[in-house]
């Protein structure tokens, strides 16, 4: 039956088979703008997502004078401008710089970094790892080493409630409640102090390079790496002088993102739909904000703003509407690689549910982790959902039974 099948996984090496790259990693950044159907394209890393309101305003600013007049929000809490013009490149950079959103050109597209949005807003978590975040960017950003990452390295900082735990960072820090930290790297894990978190994430970070040269087969990511070049990790986190035990892997903790609504005392939660701020939405969310923080789901939490009213400017700020959770990639006219504007079709999603992504080709970009309903452009008028192919005048029907049915 359609929704007894699972999603259908982008394909991925076979296992314990190291990838081989010939090229370095192609990933846009705020200086390197990709060419895309629709114009150039620009991600702007912001670690954990934070934004200031002055931040906002320039983004707000960027994308009315310079692109489309949206913010795409990415499954790492980044940013993206599109409908960049091909000469804009300058003032793009001249615009982000001077709002401090470049701290550093040749590490701006390494800033990857998730923590949890809502800490220490709500009193979940164990650390406020937004702390961490920044006390890492300044790390990443001082190390000339740390320019070679590839653009999809990501480090994940979890306050322990487990909410981006699982979002495949290949450098992972989840707070405990006795100050302690679990730094995850793959297949092994060390448990120490909190203290240390930072200087163990970049530790980590320069040893898997390392470990990329000898292996000469151009890992952008540990995970690519042969068996016989796996980082020393252990020796690494004691010549950096960092008391690491060594500890069995444990499960990955986890929990639902936050719902839309409001976040603790003084944030509220909501969503973009589909991923996409027009600059006048996100003017309405910084109004009277201490600070924005851009999330993995593709939502904004607003701190210090619990008691406003957004839905009147086109967000979703209930969890009891159906486009919550609904995602898609750029898809056709943006993208020449789509098969289908699969933006429209999840416009027409019915019924809520488990988490649902519409891609128009193969490398579906931008999928959620975790259980997902797949929804694969085939051709113009046909779709695959979970694997099983579906004319688009039944789509509706068939991603609300599969959204609904676990």
């Amino acid at each position: 039956m359609l929704a007894a099948m699972p999603p259908t996984p982008p394909p991925t090496p076979e296992p314990g088979e190291a990838r081989i790259r010939d090229r370095g990693d192609a990933c846009p950044g705020a200086l390197r703008l990709h060419p895309a159907d629709d114009g150039r394209l620009a991600r702007l890393r912001l670690p954990a997502g934070r934004l200031t309101t002055h931040q906002a305003e320039t983004l707000a600013v960027a994308a009315e004078t310079l692109g489309d007049g949206r913010i795409s929000i990415t499954s790492r809490g980044n940013a993206e401008l599109r409908g960049l013009g091909e000469g804009c490149g300058a003032d793009l950079a001249s615009l982000l710089d001077g709002a401090g959103l470049l701290p550093s050109p040749t590490h701006e597209r390494v800033r990857n970094i998730v923590a949890s949005p809502g800490a220490g807003l709500d009193g979940l978590g164990s650390a406020d790892v937004q702390l961490w975040a920044r006390a890492l960017d300044t790390a990443l950003c001082a190390e000339p080493r740390a320019a070679s990452l590839s653009g999809r390295f990501l480090f994940v900082l979890d306050d322990g409630r487990g909410d981006v735990a699982g979002l495949g960072g290949d450098v992972s820090l989840i707070a405990g409640p006795d100050g302690s930290v679990l730094l995850r790297l793959g297949p092994e894990a060390f448990r120490l102090a909190a203290t240390d978190a930072v200087r163990a994430a970049l530790t980590a970070a320069l040893v898997f390079l390392d470990a990329a040269g000898a292996a000469g087969n151009g890992a952008w990511r540990p995970r690519e790496l042969p068996e016989e070049h796996v980082p020393d990790w252990a020796g690494a986190l004691a010549r950096a002088g960092i008391t690491a035990e060594p500890v069995p892997v444990p499960p990955l903790p986890a929990s639902p993102p936050p719902a839309p609504g409001p976040l603790g005392e003084r944030a509220l939660h909501v969503l973009a739909p589909l991923g996409r701020l027009t600059a006048a939405q996100l003017r309405a969310l910084a109004d009277g904000a201490e600070e924005l923080r851009l999330t993995p789901w593709r939502g904004v939490v607003v701190v210090g703003a619990a008691d406003r009213d957004l839905a009147e400017h086109g967000l979703i700020t209930r969890p009891d509407l159906p486009s919550v959770g609904v995602s898609a990639c750029t898809g056709r006219p943006g993208c020449a690689k789509s098969l289908a504007d699969v933006r429209a079709d999840a416009a027409l999603v019915r019924r809520g549910g488990l988490p649902v992504h519409y891609s128009g080709c193969e490398r579906r970009c931008g999928h959620p982790h975790g259980t997902w309903v797949d929804v694969l452009a085939t051709g113009d008028d046909t779709y695959l959902v979970n694997g099983v192919p579906t004319p688009r005048t039944s789509l509706p029907e068939a991603v609300t039974t599969a959204r609904t049915t676990r």
